[in-house]
């Protein structure tokens, strides 16, 4: 039987938000735009909205200057459509794993009054899906005294934590257009190179921990001739279809979920979209759970592949600003890197390209004046850039220090000895 639902205007449902109330926005591909887009316009009867997420997608139009003082915006990751507000303080970030922003939720630490999300349109039995992103959404719907949900054909149906009953939504609105695409890249020569250093070192039987980009596309192509790898990660792109596709993950020595892929959220193209629609081998799962390093430990071979923005001779991580300028956030690195670690023959893996589109050297020997170190020295086991692979775990700081000069780019790995021995006053 179907299950029958109201449907009101955008208009009519955000009317509900009033002056000094917390709203949720869903997450990255889910944000829902249309929701959104009709918050804002009733900007001229707001005042001290303060408005909470993660990442999220699209133009993000409440960061308007104009807006000040009726939307506040609080977020735990900085996309690029709200960067500058960041950094211009016109937006605050708030600094927190991952893993624990679901528990940050539920325990009332932040209590929310309503929740933005899109989901897929219910089923006969009712149960709509959050699809592309569970993540933190899922706590947040639970927590949130009233849920508006932009229901949405072109949202995938996906297996795991993010079924909501229509009975637990306040308000229905009608939508049909696409979700958010981020277009599959060809990796570059530099990323290919990374790549193929990154599976140089995965195992056979490994459980795999990736994102989204250059790097993880290419090590993920480059693991097409491993056998039987896992898959437990905060989030996929469209890197891992080839690898289902090709029988070279399989997930069978997972012991967490056997021979499924556990994640919080993903984000790519309508080919991905389509892939996970009502995929019974991927479970969207919220991140709580997901980056738990408990969980993650439990799996074999954990492969944690991360990326930074620069990382000192001594193995210090800055993975989400450039100097002072906040650039992404914490996120789950450090979630991964520590669950990795904990692993039987786990493999924490930093990977970054040895220098910036401008020819810097990303291995510095000090991080920039105000930069955030995200993975710390401790915490660091491998990094790879184009040059090679840096193992760094149990080593002193002079052998650091070595082994990362040698995996820098050969035009600075001079000036970095100099600097070692000048400024760090390690002898080489």
């Amino acid at each position: 039987m179907t299950f029958n639902i109201k449907y009101q205007s955008a208009e009519e449902a955000v009317s509900v938000i009033k002056s000094g109330h917390r709203v949720f926005i869903h997450t990255a591909a889910a944000t829902p735009r249309l929701l959104v887009n009709a918050m804002t316009n009733r900007a001229p009867e707001l005042e001290n909205v303060e408005l909470v997420s993660i990442h999220t997608e699209w133009d993000a139009p409440y960061k308007d200057d104009k807006y000040k003082g009726i939307f506040n915006i609080r977020t735990f990751f900085v996309g690029g459509n709200i960067r500058d507000a960041v950094n211009r303080g016109r937006a605050s970030y708030i600094p927190m794993f991952l893993s624990e922003i679901p528990l940050f939720f539920r325990r009332g630490g932040m209590t929310l009054d309503v929740a933005l999300i899109q989901v897929s349109p219910p089923d006969k039995h009712g149960y709509c899906s959050l699809g592309v992103s569970v993540d933190v959404t899922d706590a947040a719907t639970d927590m949130s005294k009233y849920v508006i949900a932009q229901v949405n054909p072109n949202m995938p149906r996906t297996h795991g934590d993010g079924l909501i009953h229509a009975s637990e939504i306040d308000a229905f609105v009608a939508c049909d257009e696409p979700l958010f695409e981020v277009p599959f890249k060809e990796p570059t020569e530099t990323e290919m190179a990374i790549g193929n250093h990154i599976a140089g070192i995965v195992e056979d039987g490994a459980t795999l921990q990736t994102g989204i980009g250059g790097i993880p596309n290419a090590a993920l192509r480059a693991l097409v001739n491993h056998k039987h790898l896992g898959m437990h990660t905060e989030m996929f792109s469209d890197g891992i279809i080839d690898l289902v596709e090709k029988g070279a993950l399989t997930g069978f020595y997972k012991q967490s979920h056997q021979e499924k892929i556990i994640s919080g959220f993903c984000i790519g193209s309508r080919k991905l979209y389509d892939f996970i629609d009502d995929n019974p081998l991927i479970q969207m799962c919220d991140v709580g759970w997901v980056n738990s390093t408990k969980v993650i430990q439990k799996n074999p071979k954990v492969t944690a592949i991360n990326s930074a923005i620069e990382v000192d001779l001594f193995g210090q991580v800055c993975a989400d600003s450039i100097g002072s300028r906040q650039f992404s956030g914490v996120g789950g690195q450090m979630d991964f890197i520590r669950g990795a670690a904990l692993s039987e023959g786990g493999k924490p893996i930093i990977a970054l390209p040895s220098t910036t589109k401008n020819g810097q050297s990303k291995i510095v020997c000090q991080l920039q004046r105000g930069a955030s170190v995200v993975t710390t020295r401790a915490h660091v086991h491998y990094v790879i850039t184009e040059f090679g692979v840096a193992y760094l775990y149990g080593k002193s700081l002079r052998e650091r220090t070595q082994a990362l000069i040698n995996i820098a780019h050969p035009n600075h790995r001079e000036e970095l000895m100099k600097q070692a021995r000048e400024i760090l006053h390690v002898q080489l």
